[in-house]
């Protein structure tokens, strides 16, 4: 702890985000950084304390007082060894992640916590800049061979922690381009896909073989791999998307967030598509279904095609601006979130379910919605009731579907092995991570877990390599 009284010397301070009328304009990262000084007086306010509640949230167990205090005192070689002891890709992280660090930290008691999230960012790319992110292929390799299938948070952590145990590791991909959600799934605008590429750089100067274009189930049958290979990985995410069975569903100009924001990822790579094909905001009336984080990307990128007005709908009620009674410190906050896309002009409702599509000459021209309340039932589980009369119809010439997902893809690889599943879809494995089905299958991430964060993907594929590792090993 450098300075027992940083955060009562130092006031918070945000980097911010760039003037919205310049960051609409483009799909370049909307974040700005403070400069040197003011990112080592931020690490100062990190009290050490000795409950580190910020290390106890983090789902990679970060050693947040540690590396903070070697930022304070300029060393970042030091502060990111720490980092990476348990997070390969803090260049990833401290963009994207939601902080559940941040939220817990003591000083968010009264909601000045210490800026991790944009110090963990900071250390990244001071590393870079200085030369400490050097490619350290393992000295020995132990003749072992390993497929891992999905290239996003999972598949990546997965294969960095087992190449560098010596183990052959070859990433299957069925995009263009590796880094699956990373690189189509969030908009440029948030993670910048210079970040990957560089990565990717490092990984393969260590030994990690990439294959894009091969979708494992179709170009190449699981059955195949599990001969050729020691152990096969699974991280293919969670991405089937939740459908809303409405009336007028069929209508053309209605589409699944992913399809939305994966093709805007394409076209910025340079990848051009028929008129036809190309889910285009500009100058239409859009209605984003779904108040998560994919619905803000997707309002998000609609202003930057410059869509003529864009609507966010949530079904569940409005949060509140602060913490309910029932929602204490240092547990994650239940409480009303605005984003940088949301910032940028969007108008938001909550407590809205959707009655039915509206089309005119097979397009989609409005949306029934209704008002509902959430109301207890007699088993004490909370039901959705509909508030007589609250209908009203909205315009909207494209409706983009982000409801979440449900669980990985079955059609293909996972049919093909015939993999055991959980109750809700997800790959039933056993507490070393292995199949059900077969122990030379592992699942890692959204795949074995459901949909969630990206951190959690990556600390849930380091502790599945580490059982890897353990097999491969017997």
């Amino acid at each position: 702890m450098g300075n027992p009284k940083g955060f009562m010397e130092v006031a918070k301070k945000d980097g911010g985000y760039r003037p919205i009328e310049e960051r609409i304009e483009d799909f370049s990262e909307v974040e700005q950084t403070l400069n040197d000084e003011d990112r080592k007086l931020q690490a100062s306010r990190c009290m050490d304390c000795g409950v580190p509640f910020c290390h106890w949230a983090c789902t990679v167990a970060s050693k947040i007082p540690e590396w903070q205090d070697a930022l304070y005192r300029g060393n970042y070689k030091e502060a990111y060894e720490i980092l990476t002891e348990s997070n390969a890709f803090p260049e990833f992280t401290g963009r994207i992640c939601p902080a559940l660090c941040e939220k817990s930290c003591v000083l968010n008691i009264h909601n000045e916590s210490v800026t991790i999230r944009e110090n963990e960012c900071s250390v990244a790319e001071k590393a870079f800049a200085l030369g400490y992110v050097v490619p350290k292929p393992p000295k020995v390799r132990t003749g072992k061979k390993v497929a891992v299938i999905g290239s996003g948070p999972a598949g990546l952590s997965a294969a960095e922690r087992l190449n560098a145990w010596g183990h052959s590791v070859t990433v299957f991909e069925k995009d263009d381009a590796i880094g699956g959600l990373l690189r189509y799934g969030i908009p440029d605008f948030k993670l910048s896909k210079k970040v990957i590429d560089r990565r990717l750089e490092v990984l393969v100067d260590e030994g990690v073989e990439f294959k894009t274009n091969t979708n494992v189930g179709v170009d190449i049958t699981g059955e195949q791999l599990l001969k050729e290979y020691d152990s096969v990985v699974l991280a293919i995410g969670a991405m089937k998307p939740r459908d809303l069975p409405a009336e007028g569903r069929d209508l053309d100009g209605i589409h699944y967030a992913m399809d939305f924001l994966k093709q805007q990822n394409k076209v910025n790579r340079g990848q051009k598509y028929e008129a036809k094909e190309r889910i285009l905001a500009e100058n239409k009336n859009v209605l984003v279904i779904g108040g998560g984080d994919t619905g803000s990307d997707c309002v998000g990128t609609s202003i930057r095609q410059k869509a003529k007005g864009v609507r966010q709908i949530e079904i569940m009620p409005k949060p509140p601006t602060k913490r309910a009674f029932g929602n204490p410190w240092p547990y994650w906050p239940n409480v009303m979130k605005t984003s940088s896309s949301h910032e940028e002009g969007c108008e938001r409702e909550w407590a809205l379910a959707t009655k039915r599509f509206i089309g005119e000459n097979g397009k989609v021209k409005q949306a029934e919605v209704v008002t509902v309340e959430w109301r207890k039932n007699s088993d004490g589980r909370m039901e959705m009731v509909e508030i007589q009369g609250s209908n009203k119809v909205v315009d909207c010439d494209l409706v983009l579907l982000s409801m979440g997902f449900v669980h990985c893809v079955h059609e293909g690889l996972v049919n093909e092995l015939g993999l055991e599943l959980d109750g809700r879809g997800n790959i039933k494995v056993n507490e070393n991570r292995q199949s059900i089905s077969n122990d030379k299958v592992f699942a890692a991430g959204d795949a074995a877990m459901g949909a969630s964060l990206v951190v959690r993907a990556i600390d849930d594929a380091r502790q599945m390599a580490a059982k890897v590792h353990q097999f491969l090993n017997a």
